[in-house]
């Protein structure tokens, strides 16, 4: 069965990424939650370009995927349950809690260290937030990324099917967490309980440096409130609230090459 997940793990993946990113740009047209001053035509293209740069980036270097480093420890033996070899259920549960809490301290690490944040402020940078800002990362965060999960996945010797469903799982809460779409009040706090939410996570885009550093969490909403990093609503309003950072306010800031070089322009230092 592991070999299986392996062979089908790309288009597994590549299915549910088109279904969620299209049920999502629908769901948007629909029910937007704010207007917006920048046209997908100018934001959309090169942001979908740029998830095709990181896919390629990390096919180049990383040619087994999360799913076969978590085959290869299982077959060389190494990492945690590998060596006590818990029963699948539970070795796949506490996998996906560790993985999720693990993406948590390192999108935490991301924001405190300045050479890790000039990386991931492209990821803020983007002046409208909606699906596709789910996927605007720039490649070397995401190589590092990829690295720290693959060391994750090797210390705890996950079950690969473990590592398939957080790999899709973390996909799919990306972009659903970045949609620009509205949710009845009600059902957005019964849902926090469970998952974050869009409503959650634009307080994370505010360009407030104190919201800025809240809500960390991609899927689960519970470390933000065990490690105090939990902030209910931007003091500004979901309507009103500004997205992005001050360093890059212009419309030519949102074009790919400007994402890529992005990291190695000088500015203000974060406070």
């Amino acid at each position: 069965m592991a070999e299986t997940l392996f062979a089908y793990e790309p288009m597994i993946r590549l299915g549910i990424f088109i279904g969620v990113l299209l049920a999502m740009a629908l769901w948007e047209l629909a029910a937007p939650r704010r207007p917006q001053y920048y046209r997908r035509g100018q934001r959309w293209p090169h942001n979908l370009l740029l998830v095709v740069l990181d896919t390629l980036a990390v096919r180049l270097l990383f040619p087994l995927a999360a799913v076969g480093v978590a085959l290869m420890a299982a077959e060389q033996g190494w990492g945690l349950f590998n060596v006590i070899s818990p029963p699948m259920w539970l070795g796949v549960i506490i996998s996906l809690l560790v993985l999720d809490l693990t993406i948590y301290f390192q999108h935490r690490l991301f924001h405190a260290l300045p050479w890790l944040w000039r990386l991931h402020r492209v990821h803020h940078a983007d002046l409208e937030f909606d699906v596709t800002t789910g996927l605007r990362f720039h490649p070397l965060e995401i190589l590092l990324s990829m690295g720290i999960k693959f060391a994750a996945v090797v210390a705890l010797g996950a079950p690969a099917l473990a590592v398939l469903i957080f790999e899709v799982v973390l996909n799919a809460s990306s972009l659903f967490n970045h949609g620009n779409v509205r949710l009845p009040a009600w059902l957005d706090r019964r849902l926090r309980c469970f998952v974050v939410t869009p409503e959650m996570h634009r307080v994370h885009h505010s360009i407030e440096p104190r919201e800025t550093d809240s809500n960390f969490g991609f899927n689960l909403p519970w470390w933000d409130h065990l490690f105090g990093t939990y902030r209910a609503q931007p003091a500004a309003g979901h309507l009103h609230m500004t997205i992005g950072i001050e360093d890059f306010r212009s419309a030519r800031d949102l074009r790919l090459d400007r994402m890529l070089i992005q990291p190695f322009r000088s500015t203000p230092s974060r406070g």
